[in-house]
């Protein structure tokens, strides 16, 4: 089967103790749900509904953290960029805004506005939203046409550490969660569109688009 993500012939199916159907790619070592146990678009919006991101939540800012810290030693204050997947409640965006950059919005559900696509952004953030991705080899495409030459892409998700945690990992058990990542498959994601990639730390992962 053709992997999702990386769109090698490498994908083979296995199925879990919940009987649901995943595939995995031996070549970027990602997993992912079969798309026949995808939920409908409006179960994934209650499901969102259901989060309690306060942008102004000390400990949701502590979190988020974990991400900018790292990023903002990369780029300068005034950068325009992107928040993409911000969900109900942007507390990334509004953290950066506090500090002097420019951030705008774009969630599907949320933030819906198209106009975000017709620029090129300084940064992009992705935060517990790469996990969302159906088509995570289209969303990282799109990803790329966003950032400008130079630009930084910023990631949080849980990184898969081991195969045989997955049977019983929680974040799989949400069921909007449908792809899941691991250091190589970041790795794969930027050499297949020229990124450099560095892992600051579990979960974390920042991804530079080179200059032509």
């Amino acid at each position: 089967m053709i992997c999702c993500l990386c769109r090698s012939n490498h994908a083979e199916s296995f199925k879990t103790s919940d009987q649901k159907i995943y595939w995995s790619c031996s070549f970027c070592k990602c997993k992912y749900l079969d798309s026949s146990y995808l939920i409908s678009s409006q179960e994934e919006r209650e499901r969102y509904l259901e989060h309690n991101n306060d942008i102004k939540n000390r400990e949701y800012r502590q979190f988020l953290s974990k991400l900018s810290n790292p990023l903002k030693e990369k780029i300068s204050i005034g950068d325009h960029g992107l928040d993409f997947g911000c969900g109900t409640g942007p507390a990334l965006a509004d953290m950066l805004i506090d500090e002097g950059y420019k951030v705008s919005l774009y969630d599907p559900f949320f933030y819906p506005d198209k106009n975000v696509f017709t620029k090129q952004y300084d940064f992009i953030t992705c935060t517990e939203t790469a996990e969302h991705f159906h088509d995570p080899f289209k969303e990282f495409n799109v990803l790329n046409d966003l950032l400008r030459p130079g630009g930084w892409l910023g990631v949080m998700t849980s990184f898969l550490l081991t195969d045989e945690m997955f049977e019983n990992w929680h974040y799989r058990r949400d069921p909007t969660h449908v792809t899941f990542y691991c250091e190589k498959t970041f790795e794969v994601i930027a050499s297949q569109r020229n990124w450099s990639c560095e892992i600051k730390s579990k979960d974390i992962v920042l991804m530079q688009k080179n200059y032509e």
